[in-house]
């Protein structure tokens, strides 16, 4: 299921997402105010430990022990409330500014920081990129990742190449790495022995492959990288190096 960011109001939503938003009219009564950090809070939860088909402003509700209507004073509704829920997720990122003198260990370790903020929220990867949530958290991600790249010397279309790149790259395998965990406990069976059980009958189906697929053969028989972020970061930092200007 894939869900689009920017549904709201774009007036209301990034007002929230900006901290601009008039705080609502106080109310009188036994349970104490709600406020709109509670309940991106408490969407969080919700989205954590049952995913993007669990969460609905009847389950944030509840989460808080009130009923759903009493969220749209402070949250215009469910769109508006994901945006405020991307942003809050990328705001775990740290901005390391100024940590490391080598542009490839900066880009690296934003990429590593990254790619455990996807995992550790993996709803975030159902939500699409085409059109971006313009909260302070996204902005400061990506001027992080500027700022990391910027002693490669890119040229500006270069480095709005390499900026997509190595988002998606690691928008990628952090989707890849979530799904692989969903498929086992949806069905119960591992990775290895999935498997297992598939080249057994493949080899036993179509013995002579080695020999119509050698180069996919080769690959599949090298040693699996123990850590294929890096791996993969390796072959786009290269590319990056040699795009940049001449020393």
């Amino acid at each position: 299921m894939t869900v689009y960011a920017g549904q709201g109001d774009a007036r209301r939503s990034l007002a929230l997402l900006w901290g601009a938003a008039p705080p609502p009219a106080p109310r009188t009564g036994p349970k104490p105010a709600l406020s709109v950090d509670a309940i991106v809070s408490a969407a969080l939860e919700v989205a954590d430990a049952g995913g993007m088909a669990a969460l609905s402003m009847r389950a944030v509700g509840e989460r808080l022990g009130r009923t759903a209507m009493a969220l749209y004073t402070y949250v215009p509704g469910k769109d508006e409330l994901l945006d405020l829920m991307h942003d809050r997720a990328l705001a775990e990122l740290p901005t390391r500014e100024g940590e490391s003198e080598d542009w490839r260990e900066a880009v690296t370790t934003w990429a590593e920081d990254l790619y455990e903020c996807y995992l550790r929220h993996p709803w975030m990867l159902r939500i699409s990129q085409a059109r971006p949530v313009l909260g302070p958290a996204e902005l400061a991600a990506m001027e992080t990742l500027l700022r990391a790249l910027t002693p490669a010397a890119l040229p500006p279309t270069r480095l709005r190449g390499a900026v997509a790149a190595l988002w998606q790259f690691v928008r990628g395998l952090a989707a890849a790495t979530a799904d692989a965990r969903g498929a086992a406990e949806a069905t119960g069976i591992s990775d290895e022995a999935w498997w297992t059980a598939r080249s057994t009958g493949l080899a036993d189906l179509a013995p002579d492959l080695p020999q119509h697929y050698p180069l996919f053969t080769a690959m599949q028989s090298a040693p699996t990288p123990p850590q294929p972020l890096h791996e993969g970061l390796a072959v786009l930092l290269a590319g990056i190096a040699a795009s940049g200007a001449p020393r």
